[in-house]
């Protein structure tokens, strides 16, 4: 099937990882330009393979080209709405091409080539023939398919632009129906190989993280086909309507991500968040300082209120990880009339970069638009704060004095005996940690440290044995 590929095919290598010191070149990414786009046609040539722009042996070693995926499939049963999810199915295809690594989704992909590839003799002709044969080999219903590979800058930003729009007119249907209206959510564990504990609920009100998946795209897969990895999950018994939990989306949680993950909230990024794969296009963050929420998209190239760029705070929340205080979403989660709403939806957001801002200028509230700062109004937590002051946004009404003191009794320390003179911790960085009902502190010497339902700062703490 794939005797004139020079490079092995198979899903072993889903899950690869190219290092820069094995790349050879980049193509798209955060430092480039680049899309994928599935388009049901009615004339297509079978097996029409066309790569526009340099190939691989043109380019340098350490280069970073723009990339371009057109697929476009023909099929007497095919419909507009599979193009979301055979679209989104080429990031698990395309990893199954060793030497070859494949991030994220739509208009934020980001590929690599490795060294052990290129001398292999692979080319982006060799790419797009093996994602004609598994494609075809994946979906039945595709009877014609052709595929065109661009690098060449300018015809990549026209292809982008296309594609951006397509993306839109998906999203703005999906805009149309609410969680109330449906008896069934869908699962995805697309994102396994990556994130193994990781499984994305998808609901009308929730686009999946990646953004690439909504509930119709879902539907259509699951139909499709009913063993992939897009599945129906039944809603059950609803456990609290506001942060989106509900019985049976728990059960299956736990029996799909191996036991590690037993309850989500949908719409909260505190106690039990949504676990993040690695594919989200944004990521929510806690201040436990402004007692507020910040966003940051992988777009944002300048470092967050928190002191690190988008790269360090996905990796804080990624892998399948369900952290309290952090969550990784989609865009167009926030244009959702559910976006945190067990937070306070935007009444809780504290920060926003202004890229962002500016493409949901129509789905935040009109009373506080004007409240939530960007990067270009402040990038600090104290800069933040005195907007927010100047601007009377709500969330100031829920900050609470840094310093106000935590009630003795809120304070638990467990001695042993064998517990000698004194410990001192100062001049620790103060980093903001989410809020948890109980937490903690790891120690040593005999010493338990628990801290319940309270926010502590402190530029030294002394504990002494009396």
């Amino acid at each position: 099937m794939f005797e004139d590929i020079p490079v092995d095919v198979s899903p072993m290598y889903e899950g690869e990882r190219i290092r820069s010191a094995n790349m050879f070149v980049e193509l798209a990414g955060p430092k480039s330009l680049g899309a994928e786009l599935v388009q049901v046609e009615e004339n297509v040539e079978d097996g029409k393979i066309e790569v526009i722009g340099p190939e691989l042996d043109a380019m340098q070693e350490g280069d970073i080209h723009p990339l371009g995926i057109l697929i476009e499939i023909q099929g007497e049963h095919l419909e507009k709405e599979l193009e979301g999810v055979i679209e989104r199915r080429t990031h698990e295809l395309c990893n199954y091409v060793k030497g070859f690594m494949h991030l994220n989704q739509r208009d934020a992909i980001w590929c690599r080539v490795s060294k052990e590839a290129l001398a292999a003799g692979f080319k982006l002709e060799h790419l797009a023939k093996t994602l004609a044969i598994l494609f075809k080999e994946e979906f039945p219903l595709i009877e014609s398919i052709a595929i065109t590979i661009l690098t060449e800058p300018a015809k990549v930003e026209e292809f982008v632009a296309k594609a951006k729009e397509e993306y839109q007119t998906r999203d703005a249907r999906a805009r149309e129906l609410s969680d109330e209206d449906v008896d069934v959510f869908y699962g995805c564990v697309m994102c396994q190989s990556f994130a193994p504990t990781h499984v994305c609920v998808v609901t009308p009100d929730r686009t999946a993280l990646c953004g690439a998946i909504n509930w119709f795209d879902c539907r259509a897969a699951a139909k499709m086909d009913p063993d992939g990895p897009i599945f129906e999950v039944e809603k059950g018994d609803i456990i609290d309507n506001v942060k989106g939990e509900y019985s049976n989306v728990n059960s299956v949680l736990t029996e799909r991500s191996q036991g590690t993950v037993e309850r989500v909230f949908l719409h909260s990024v505190f106690e039990y968040p949504h676990t993040s794969c690695g594919c989200f296009e944004a990521v929510a963050f806690y201040m436990p300082e402004l007692d507020g929420i910040g966003i940051v998209d992988r777009d944002f190239r300048g470092e967050t209120p928190l002191g690190i760029p988008f790269s360090a705070m996905a990796g804080q929340c990624s892998g399948g990880k369900q952290v309290e205080g952090f969550t990784g979403l989609s865009l167009e989660y926030m244009r959702s009339p559910k976006f945190l709403q067990a937070d306070g939806g935007y009444e809780r957001v504290v920060w926003l970069p202004k890229e962002i801002k500016d493409s949901l200028e129509e789905f935040i509230p009109e009373d506080i638009k004007d409240k939530i700062p960007t990067e270009e109004d402040a990038s600090s937590l104290k800069e933040i704060r005195s907007f927010l002051e100047e601007k009377g946004h709500p969330i100031m009404e829920r900050i609470k004095t840094p310093e106000a003191e935590v009630p003795e009794e809120e304070i638990t320390v467990e001695e042993t005996p064998e517990l000698g003179g004194e410990m001192e911790m100062e001049e620790m960085a103060m980093a903001p940690v989410a809020y948890a009902p109980e937490l903690t502190v790891p120690s040593s010497g005999g010493v338990k440290i628990i801290f319940k339902n309270a926010k502590v700062y402190a530029e030294k703490v002394i504990i002494k044995k009396k």
